[in-house]
């Protein structure tokens, strides 16, 4: 006899297609869920940084790097070209002004200086034997002018004379008038001699001044080249310290080549760069500040060099008090450059955050602090510890200031211990 087979209930495929609708409502109801709702995360506390806005003084200002330099550097140089004879001293030995470094040789200089005192020796060899011929001529001159003066005398006497007796009727008048054309020619020799010595004075003076003058230029040239032979000896310019010497015995230098440099030991100056977005705003008399030794140092911009270098730019900075101890050429400072004065301003401390938020928004925590939500803000200004709050943020709230690399599009984070 036929035993009848009970149908199940549930089969296999009605199973396979409710479970299937079951799943497609649930996640309806997600879709539904995410988009009406807000999206929330699980945090620990401990895996973030949490910061309170305050309220306190405000400077804006920028780190910058700067290299301690000596407060005046003398760079040496080689003055005239030549070969390395003798190094007098070595690197890094304090020296004072004058002090002998080291010397060259140029044989072509050395000749060209004994030319020039053989040119100046051959004119004052000339200058002697000029003066000597005018001071002969010369006494020609005032002799021959002697003579003419004693003519004129006798010719003068002979002349009155006459005419005394020509009066009297005691010589005929041929004699008379002779003696009186005598006379007259000897006046004016005696005028042109005179004339011929005011000449020859004039003449005299002027040759004396150009030979002066002559001689003084030969003079001159000849002062320029034994300079330029003492210039192979390199001396120092200054009193320092001799910090670098590039010169070796038997080194050919030509004429400008860099031998070394010395460095002045009387004080020190920071030398920083800064990117080229500031240099508008950078000038003389800025101050900036750095820590060495648990104690702060204040330092003023002195220079600003306006050239800009791989994106960059260089000022010069002077110790605005004292100078740390124990400080040292080549030291690198870790500089806050400010470039505001001093304002009152609610503050939150620098952190990740803004790389993800760019300063638009915050995480800020809620009053039970068990949650944290976004929160709309405007920055301004920053520093090295701080930035500016413009909008948003209230003195005594707290935020999330590291990085929120991991939490996404997240709306709120829920605190954990």
């Amino acid at each position: 006899m036929d035993i009848p087979i009970e149908k199940k209930r549930f089969s296999t495929k009605k199973i396979l297609l409710y479970g299937g609708i079951l799943l497609l409502l649930c996640f309806i109801v997600f879709v539904i869920a995410s988009a009406s709702g807000v999206s929330k995360l699980n945090v620990e506390i401990e895996r973030m940084s949490i910061s309170t806005v305050s309220d306190g003084v405000f400077q804006e200002n920028i780190p910058v790097n700067g290299i301690v330099l000596p407060i005046t550097t003398i760079y040496l140089d080689a003055l005239e070209g030549g070969r390395v004879e003798e190094k007098y001293v070595e690197d890094g030995e304090v020296l004072e002004i004058g002090d002998p470094i080291l010397r060259l040789s140029n044989t072509d200089l050395e000749l060209s200086l004994v030319n020039q005192e053989t040119q100046v020796y051959n004119l004052l060899t000339q200058m002697q034997i000029s003066q000597n011929a005018a001071r002969q001529n010369t006494i020609n001159k005032l002799n021959q002018y002697t003579d003419v003066e004693s003519s004129l005398i006798e010719s003068k006497r002979v002349y009155e004379l006459n005419k005394v007796l020509h009066e009297k009727g005691a010589i005929g008048r041929q004699d008379f008038i002779k003696a009186e054309n005598d006379y007259n020619y000897q006046k004016e020799r005696m005028k042109l001699s005179g004339e011929i010595l005011k000449e020859d004075s004039i003449a005299i003076m002027q040759e004396n001044e150009q030979v002066k003058s002559s001689y003084a230029r030969t003079q001159s040239a000849l002062d320029l080249m034994r300079r330029k032979v003492a210039d192979l000896v390199v001396k120092s310019p200054i009193a320092g310290q001799l910090t670098s010497l590039d010169a070796e015995i038997g080194q050919s230098k030509n004429k400008g080549d860099r031998l070394g440099q010395i460095d002045v030991l009387s004080g020190f100056k920071v030398r920083a760069d800064i990117d080229e977005h500031y240099i508008s705003r950078i000038y003389t008399g800025q101050t900036g500040s750095f820590t060495m030794n648990d104690q702060s140092y204040s330092l003023v911009i002195k220079k600003v060099y306006t050239q800009v270098t791989s994106g960059r730019f260089q000022v010069d900075m002077q110790f605005a008090d004292s100078v740390p101890q124990g400080i040292r050429r080549g030291q690198t400072l870790q500089i806050r450059l400010a470039l505001s004065d001093e304002k009152q301003a609610v503050l939150i401390p620098k952190g990740g955050f803004f790389q993800q938020t760019g300063g638009n928004w915050i995480f800020k925590i809620s009053e039970d602090g068990n949650t944290a939500y976004r929160t709309d803000i405007s920055l301004g200004s920053q520093n090295t510890e701080y930035y500016e709050v413009l909008s948003g943020l209230n003195p005594g709230d707290k935020v999330i200031t590291s990085s929120y690399d991991n939490y996404g599009d997240v709306k709120e984070l829920v605190l954990k211990e």
